[in-house]
């Protein structure tokens, strides 16, 4: 069995895997983001927006308790929250920012994890890791979608995926091993 990557590999691996998300979304226009084929069905916006809602979970319940960055957009962007309930989702600007400022905690705590400045610091390690893990894993899951929509609904190029010798694919799906 390899060793798990470090939480400095997963953390390189994190922002690896939010530039990727990037490519796919930065060059196309909020109404092709905002757009859904049917009201039963989620926007690229609403994937991006829910990448982050679900990291921001993950750190607030498994790490460190703290408030959400924009409170306005958490059940928006819940996947519990059934997509005819979700509203009309905020500009992009708006998701963008929420993603920053997500990206920005989980760094910074899985930093201080990494350093040993908390309690329990082989504890948390463990838990960062296998969090770390689970975030960069559900952040490729939607860009899958992201990118089937950009490319099958708006005829849009697809970057170069990813690579890393930490990444597999697994049913079309990229993920860490």
């Amino acid at each position: 069995m390899t060793d798990r990557p470090s939480i400095a590999e997963l953390l390189d691996e994190h922002a690896t895997a939010l530039a990727y998300t990037d490519s796919l979304w930065r060059d196309m226009p909020q109404d092709e983001t905002h757009w859904r084929p049917v009201p039963e069905s989620s926007a690229i916006g609403w994937h991006l927006g829910h990448q982050a809602a679900v990291a921001h979970y993950m750190v607030r319940n498994l790490t460190y308790a703290e408030p959400s960055p924009d409170p306005g957009l958490d059940s928006i962007m819940d996947g519990a929250t059934a997509e005819r309930q979700r509203g009309d989702l905020p500009d992009l600007a708006r998701i963008d920012d929420y993603r920053t400022a997500v990206a920005e905690r989980v760094r910074h705590l899985a930093g201080m994890i990494d350093a040993g400045e908390v309690g329990a610091p082989t504890q948390l390690r463990h838990i960062a890791e296998t969090m770390l893990t689970a975030i960069v894993n559900h952040e490729y899951q939607h860009s899958k979608w992201i990118g089937e929509v950009r490319a099958e609904q708006f005829g849009r190029a697809l970057p170069d995926a990813p690579t890393s010798d930490n990444l597999i694919t697994l049913d079309g799906y990229t993920i860490l091993r």
